[in-house]
């Protein structure tokens, strides 16, 4: 089943073939960096409209890329939430209305479901049981998969989510937009025991709480205006894969599950990789970790649940819309 999966959720125009939810045909993704950096931010309205700017054109080479005639495809799914209202609604417009054009179905797919599935299409033989680590920038939650379709949350953010919290701290110290890549280069050079910057929530339940740690990077730069914005970068950044990597740790030692997967914008981050693979080979746990082209926004992970959600549910009503709080379906 050859499936094109659209994600327009944030600042990203994002369109990909996938066959039977594993084999990517095509990726194309059209970044809108550029446009919101003098921001410091994304700035919902100028995604929207970027997102209407491209949007046919993305699909048009996603579908050509793959070697494919539009005809060819069967069936078509579509980030339709979590993410900014206007941009969702531009991806879901079009999926739908390419949809009943073809006469094929039309799948919506959760935003965090594509990234808990984009593990799946560079890791043929992954499995359920899994404890999946989600982390971007608006969520960071730890879910335990116990099938396909069948997810336990058992933490998440009480405030700030991990992205966002790089994205602060980067414009504190003035480097720019988006924070996450710069942050994770700076960190190479610097000491990470530089500063002892607190690791909240560390030893309570597996929720996560970052808006602590960024006022104390916040009073420590105007206390020490003097110090290196390598450590500075450095520092921060161990305290947060350090409670990010323990809690996920525990939470797989507690499930018992055999498996580890990381997924969201988050999960290209070198250092919390380096620190997820050296933790779970000292455990005798399988450590999986998408390439960093599967981490952010792409249109193959929304493609790759939208098979799943096909196959469990069948295609999505075309009266449906996108939904801008859409929480990850999850039992008990």
């Amino acid at each position: 089943m050859r499936i094109l999966g659209i994600e327009t959720s944030c600042d990203e125009t994002a369109a990909a073939v996938v066959v039977d939810g594993r084999e990517v045909l095509s990726s194309v993704v059209a970044s809108q960096v550029d446009l919101h950096a003098r921001f410091g931010g994304v700035v919902p309205e100028i995604a929207s409209r970027a997102h209407v700017e491209v949007v046919d054109a993305v699909l048009a080479e996603a579908v050509e890329r793959a070697g494919l005639a539009l005809g060819e495809i069967d069936a078509v799914a579509a980030c339709d939430g979590p993410g900014l209202a206007g941009a969702l609604l531009v991806g879901v417009s079009a999926g739908k209305a390419l949809a009943l054009t073809l006469g094929v179905p039309y799948i919506g797919v959760n935003h965090m479901e594509g990234h808990l599935y984009a593990a799946f299409l560079e890791e043929p033989d992954l499995e359920p049981p899994m404890v999946v680590l989600l982390v971007s920038g608006g969520h960071t939650m730890i879910v335990s998969m116990e099938d396909h379709g069948r997810y336990r949350l058992l933490g998440q953010t009480v405030d700030d989510a991990a992205g966002e919290a790089y994205d602060k701290v980067a414009r504190l110290l003035g480097l720019g937009y988006p924070g996450g890549p710069v942050i994770d280069r700076l960190a190479t050079e610097g000491d990470r025991q530089a500063i002892a910057f607190p690791r909240p929530l560390l030893d309570e339940s597996y929720d996560f709480s970052f808006s602590g740690l960024k006022t104390a990077v916040i009073n420590h730069v105007k206390a020490h205006p003097e110090e290196r914005t390598e450590d500075v970068a450095a520092s921060f950044q161990e305290a947060v894969v350090d409670v990010l990597v323990t809690k996920l740790m525990r939470a797989a030692e507690e499930v018992g599950a055999p498996t580890v997967v990381i997924g969201g914008g988050v999960a290209a981050n070198r250092r919390l990789r380096e620190r997820v693979g050296e933790e779970c080979e000292r455990r005798g746990v399988r450590a999986v970790r998408p390439s960093p082209a599967m981490c952010t926004d792409n249109g193959a992970m929304i493609a790759a649940a939208g098979w799943r959600r096909f196959v469990a549910d069948g295609p999505t009503p075309l009266t449906s819309g996108a939904t801008p709080g859409l929480r990850l379906p999850t039992i008990g």
